[in-house]
């Protein structure tokens, strides 16, 4: 399973505990959790969600990092 390095990395940047952005995005704070460290993969809504929820792209979310050629 991918960690999702800039799930958590955003998250932490804006100051948000795991908490808020589970109630926020109407997920468990497990859930969350399991996203970030690579024991759980999101589904493409939750994605699509989570990238417009923190305003990064889905590649963002995944690497930590912007896609580049």
């Amino acid at each position: 399973m991918q960690k999702m390095e800039g799930l958590r990395q955003i998250r932490r940047k804006k100051g948000y505990s795991q908490l808020k952005v589970a109630m926020d995005l109407n997920i468990s704070r497990e859930a969350l959790s399991y996203y970030e460290t690579g024991k759980r993969n999101p589904d493409l809504d939750m994605l699509i969600a989570m990238s417009e929820y923190f305003h990064v792209s889905i590649d963002f979310l995944i690497r930590g990092k912007e896609f580049s050629d």
